[in-house]
């Protein structure tokens, strides 16, 4: 069962080419209580990091410009954002690419339209890992 409350603490960054997509996720995300920010590709999406600190970055696969696994690979090759739980959204459900998107570093895959309460139950559950990694992490540093 998601705690309500707790999604108003949630920062998400959306990206996707498509305005409709978009509106339609960020208004429903906005109505549980998160900040929301948007960018239109994986190149903005790099730039709005540069003063947004999301808990979590929603990715489109495919987008002009700079697509999701371009993106995907510059965060995680970026010491400030390679921690980020990223999962990823895509109008095609082609075969095998749930599987590839998880092997190279997704924590999650979507098919598009968004089913909002598949959305957030998926939210929480990268939310939840992310910070068992973080706090494992945490640890082991503490005990090295």
């Amino acid at each position: 069962m998601l705690d309500w409350d707790k999604t108003a603490d949630w920062k998400i960054l959306l990206v996707d080419d498509e305005p409709d997509n978009i509106e339609v996720v960020a208004e429903s995300l906005e109505f549980y209580g998160m900040t929301v920010r948007t960018a239109e590709n994986g190149k903005i999406a790099l730039e709005v990091l540069q003063g947004f600190v999301p808990d979590l970055i929603l990715l489109d696969l495919s987008m002009p410009v700079m697509d999701g696994w371009q993106t995907l690979h510059q965060l995680k090759s970026n010491p400030q954002t390679s921690m980020l739980p990223v999962l990823a959204l895509s109008a095609h459900a082609i075969l095998g690419d749930k599987e590839r998107a998880v092997e190279v570093g997704f924590n999650g895959y979507m098919t598009k339209p968004v089913d909002v309460p598949n959305l957030l139950r998926d939210l929480r559950a990268a939310l939840d890992t992310a910070t068992a990694t973080t706090k494992t992490t945490a640890q082991q540093e503490e005990t090295e």
